[in-house]
This record gives C-alpha cells, structure tokens and sequence, in this order.
C-alpha cells in the first residue's frame, strides 16, 4: 500500500472499526428485542416494526449477513493495523506484536463491550431503525448468507441441535406469563396486576376452594310454620335462597328472594306461594376447576349451583358473585357482624374466625397455609389433631403460631394467628 497516506489509513480504521460496532450493536439489538411489543407496534402499522420481525423470523440469515459483516470488518481492520504498524516501525515483530494488541482492544472497547451495551439498553427502538438497514443488507448478500448456512445447518442437524419449525417465536408458559405481569409494576396499575395474577390461579383452583361450606349455607326451611318462613324472606340477606324441607337432604329448588317480596303481607300467602316462584337445582361436579365453571355458568344461564360429590351429598354452595370476588376481590356486602377483611394488629396478630378458608386468609394476610387439603382454617386444625381441641392450646401449622380461642360443638369458632417472624 505504498502511497497511500498514513492518515487515509487510519480514517479506514476508525471506518472499519465504526462499522464493526454496527454489526455488534446490531446483533444485541435484534436479539435482546421484545417481540411482543414489536408485534403490537407492527399491528399498529410501524413500518420498522414490521421490518424487523421479518428479520427475527428468518434468525438463520438475519444472524448470517450481521456476522459476515462483522467479521469481514474485523479482518479488515486487523490487516489495516498490521499495514500501519509496518508504516511507522518497519517490519519488525515486536510493532507487528503491539499492533494486534492495539487493534485488539480498540475492537474490544469501541466496537464489542461499548456498542452491544448500547444495543441491550435501548433494544426496543433500535431494532425498528434497524430494520431499515439489515432488510436491504440481508438482500444484497443473500446468495453468500444462503450457502454459508448450507454449512451451519449442516453442523446442526449433525449435532441433533436443528431448530425446529415455529420455534422463532418466543412462547411463554402460564407461569412464565404470570410473572411478566407482577414484574411490570412500572406500567400496570397494582390492582390490575391483582386481577390479573388472579385470573392465573383459577385454573389451579376446584370450585371447592372457594364455595361456601354446607355448614354456613342459609336455607329456607318449608317444615317450619308459615310465619317464621315470612320473617325469614324479610330479613335475608341473600338475593336466593335454598329451599328445603328441613335439611339440604331433601332440597326443592332455589328462591328468588325479591319475587315473593311484595306478596309477603297477603293473607293467602302460604307454601304453594314459595313453590311457584322455586327454580329447579344446579348442581355441580366436585372437582371441576373454577374457570371451567365460570364457563358452565355462562352456557347454562345460572348463577347459583350446588356443589355434590361423587355420592350425590350437597357439599356447599357456589355462585357466580364467588367466582368473580376470587380474582377481583370482595365486592359484595359483608353479613352484620363478620368482618370481610383481616389486617395484622399493631401486635402482630390477627383474630380469625375458624370457617374461614384458607385461601383468604393466606391472600388478606399474607402466609402460606398449605392449600392442598382442608380449604377452612378449621378444618386444618382439626386434622393436625385429630380430635376436637380445647380452647387455650396453640400449636405451629405450617411454621405459623396459632392460639384456639374458642370452640364449639365440633368445630374451632375463632383462633388467634400470630404474624411468623420475617426470613
């Protein structure tokens, strides 16, 4: 390269050296991009978008003209150094030595660390203006991209590591996806990130985590004197209600409550009355999974269902409005006297009422009660002992301190929790 001047070839240099940069930036870029915003900005007709998921859905090539580029460049600019060193020193080994290692940190530096930094940060946006320049490059040099992947899927499928068709889309899994949401605290609202990390779990629930148990259905009883039925539709907090004669064992349909409202005060009112107004039972599976029964809901044109198990024995009651407060949350009134949610007192403890199920309380407070067998505080307690325990005992369930307050007949009725101490 006689004649050319020593400050041409170091322009050519620093030339090689910016384009070597590009082709890394470019690389990072593409790959660290999220697909998924891409894809939304592509639906909404940016071009850039558009062109770069073309890209990402043809990796192979697109990864081919990017490293053809860059190490064509790379090679360039060491042959420069190696020319430049001989300028200034002459052929000896030692400037030869010191030029492969200048060219090798200028590399490092200024076109691998500093600009695939630069691609990671701000992916997203480069990779739509990235789309412009890689669309035509990829063209230009297809034929060499396309026989040097002849080699590379070679080697793969001699490697058993070929990809398979489809998988240039990214997929995420239910859980995967999950944990998307709770991360993006900077764009959704937290209580929309709760809905959402809701709506995951019903597909892990059966419709017996969240039914209310027989033991605390209200049912109307027709044994008993018509005017006790009366006071009873009254004074219901219920919308509906079940109707039996006098247990769940023998139930008849289920009430509108407001139909019978205005004819409460008749003096021909009687049992006939509650009868033509009484809707025939839905009865539901034990088992079935919460969102399929939201689905069932839908097709069926119910509201209310009774869940049975395998012997056809009433297990507790579901609604629609309990499917619905389980991912967005209590909603409806509380009855007099119970309290709809539970907070740590400045103690560190918290009063529970037995019945309680376990999933709420584990949501309203924070622990992890295990969910894999009895679904009421209860009934948790009852099957660490076995027995019917005495008031005043406390006991660990689950590394978690718990006090029985007070028991009756043959349940736990309030039990005091203790908040575990901090990992």
């Amino acid at each position: 390269m006689d004649g050319i001047p020593l400050s041409a070839l170091s322009t050519a240099l620093v030339v090689l050296l910016a384009l070597s940069a590009f082709f890394s930036l470019s690389e990072t870029a593409m790959m660290a991009s999220n697909r998924f915003r891409l894809r939304h900005l592509a639906q909404s007709g940016h071009l850039g978008a558009q062109k770069a998921l073309a890209l990402l859905g043809q990796t192979d090539k697109m990864l081919g003209v990017i490293l053809l580029g860059n190490n064509l460049v790379n090679s360039a600019a060491a042959t420069l150094v190696s020319v430049i060193a001989i300028e200034l020193f002459g052929e000896e080994k030692w400037a030869l030595g010191v030029g492969t290692l200048a060219v090798t940190f200028a590399i490092l530096v200024f076109s691998e660390i500093t600009p695939k930094i630069i691609g990671a940060t701000y992916a997203d946006r480069l990779a739509s203006l990235l789309g412009f320049v890689l669309t035509p490059l990829l063209r230009l040099f297809y034929p060499v991209v396309w026989f040097i992947n002849l080699f590379a899927s070679a080697l793969l499928r001699l490697l058993r590591l070929a990809p398979r068709p489809g998988n240039e889309t990214a997929q995420l899994s239910p859980e995967e996806l999950r944990s998307l949401v709770l991360e993006s605290s900077h764009v959704i609202p937290q209580k929309h990130r709760a809905i959402l990390s809701s709506l995951f779990d019903l597909n892990n629930i059966t419709v017996e985590d969240v039914m209310t148990p027989r033991g605390a259905i209200e049912i109307l009883d027709l044994a008993r004197p018509i005017e006790e039925v009366c006071t009873q539709l009254a004074t219901s907090h219920h919308s509906r209600l079940p109707v039996c004669r006098e247990s769940l064992d023998q139930l008849v349909g289920v009430l509108h409550v407001r139909r019978l409202l205005g004819g409460l005060g008749e003096p021909d009112f009687d049992e006939a009355a509650v009868l033509q107004q009484l809707q025939p039972p839905y009865y539901i599976p034990a088992g079935t999974g919460v969102f399929s029964q939201l689905a069932f809901f839908q097709e069926n044109r119910q509201r209310i269902g009774f869940v049975v198990d395998e012997y056809g024995e009433i297990l507790g009651l579901l609604t629609l409005e309990d499917i619905i407060e389980e991912f967005v949350g209590d909603f409806t009134t509380s009855l007099p006297g119970l309290a709809s949610t539970l907070t740590w007192s400045a103690e560190g403890d918290a009063i529970v009422e037995g019945s309680r199920p376990l999933r709420e309380i584990n949501r309203m407070l924070g622990l992890d009660f295990p969910l894999d067998g009895p679904k009421t505080l209860n009934g948790l307690i009852l099957e660490h002992f076995q027995d019917i325990p005495e008031a005043d005992v406390s006991i660990k369930l689950a590394g978690i301190p718990v006090e029985i307050l007070q028991t009756q007949d043959k349940s736990v009725v309030t039990v005091r929790i203790y908040r575990p101490p901090a990992n």
